[in-house]
């Protein structure tokens, strides 16, 4: 296959490559929420469930919904790879608090922050619809903000505040504290990424 969009297809490719080799076993041992029977991985991502099949990678949306992007595929790929069951301790944190999060602020500031912020913060009833439709729950902080299950065990808020004439729209986003040990930072920037573009896909 030539590759044109390096910038996903090799690191899909990369990941692709190791889960061939992945034990099942394994991965059920690391992350209790995901089920394998035999054939396919079932992971339910922000409330819909793919299932993963093994050892070839292919993947399918069982409610019959479109595939999902080709990073939110290298994700879940990475996920079972790598990432593990962490109990949540009930607290919420921001990036820039767990670890490495000072290190990557910059590019997480303009790829996630700074996105939400002028795609929800310009629409807030617009943002507010599309989160129920996600099944989200909401909660009182900002003049808009939904918690939503991710994926597994793993939560997100995102916290919105509409512009005015003085001040541009803003918003934040928070993890449940068990990011902080279960996923890398930069799959905590992707995180955010296929948060703010699902939320999108509602609108």
């Amino acid at each position: 296959m030539q590759i044109e969009n390096h910038k996903e297809e090799v690191p899909f490719a990369h990941y692709e490559e190791l889960f061939r080799d992945l034990d099942p076993a394994d991965a059920q041992d690391r992350l209790a929420d995901v089920q394998w029977d035999g054939k396919e991985f079932y992971a339910n991502l922000l409330g819909r469930e793919f299932a993963i099949s093994h050892p070839e990678y292919a993947i399918r949306p069982l409610d019959g919904g479109s595939l999902p992007p080709l990073p939110t595929q290298t994700f879940l790929l990475r996920y079972l790879l790598e990432s593990r069951d962490v109990c949540w301790n009930g607290e919420w944190k921001t990036f820039r608090e767990m670890p490495w999060g000072e290190m990557y602020i910059k590019p997480y500031t303009g790829r996630v922050l700074t996105r939400a912020a002028f795609t929800f913060g310009t629409r807030v009833a617009a943002f507010r619809d599309a989160a129920q439709k996600m099944g989200a729950t909401p909660v009182s902080h900002g003049d808009a903000g939904y918690e939503f299950n991710f994926l597994g065990g793993y939560k997100m808020r995102i916290l919105v505040w509409e512009g005015d004439d003085e001040f541009p729209p803003n918003a934040q986003v928070l993890y449940s504290d068990n990011f902080a040990q279960g996923f890398a930072a930069e799959d905590r920037v992707v995180a955010g990424d296929i948060l703010i573009g699902t939320i999108k896909s509602y609108m």
